[in-house]
Parts: structure tokens; sequence; C-alpha cells
């Protein structure tokens, strides 16, 4: 896991980092690039909104540490395991759960 700057995120910052992220336009952009700067830049400046001061990097750094995370514990849930946890898993299921449930109701209809 990388070093976020520094400071370490509270966990009304990751929340409010979630809910930002959470914008199906923020994660249409997400999804369709990987120079993705411009798009953290405009995290950051939501986040501004909240009161929370984090730039550009320490939001893409989080996002990508809080979704490695999540990636390893939804493969252990998935092969039995439920060791394996984290804080805003119910969170994160609900953005990133979504692009194999998609899928997966894509080819029931």
């Amino acid at each position: 896991v990388a070093n976020e700057g520094g400071k370490h995120w509270t966990v009304n910052e990751v929340r409010a980092l979630i809910r930002v992220w959470s914008d199906k336009n923020i994660q249409q952009q997400l999804e369709g690039t990987v120079r993705n700067k411009r798009i953290f830049e405009q995290v950051a400046a939501r986040l501004q909104k909240f009161g929370i001061d984090r730039d550009w990097k320490q939001c893409r750094t989080k996002y990508k540490n809080l979704k490695h995370e999540y990636k390893s514990v939804k493969s252990a849930q998935d092969s039995g395991s439920t060791s394996k946890s984290m804080k805003f898993f119910n969170e994160l299921d609900a953005i990133l759960g979504h692009s194999t449930m998609e899928q997966a109701s894509k080819s029931d209809n």
C-alpha cells in the first residue's frame, strides 16, 4: 500500500471520496481511461467543497488502494474465505460490484 502523502485519511474523508467516486459520471470517466489525472483533479475539487483538503495524487492513491483492497477481499470471499474483510466493503461493492453485476443482468435479459 503506497504512502498517501503522510496524513492518514479519516473515515469521513474516505466516505466523501467514495461518495464522489460513486457518481456515475466519474465512474464512466475512470472506466474509460488510464491517464486519469484530470478526473482526480475533479474529485479533489469536489472533496474541497466538503472541506477536505486532498490533492489529486492523494485521491488517486487512496482510490487505487481501496480498489485493490476491495478486489482482494472479494476474491477471498469468492473462494469461500470469510476471514478477509475491510471497512468500506459494502460501499465499494455498490460501486465496483456493479460492473460484474451489470454484465450478468445483461446476459439474463
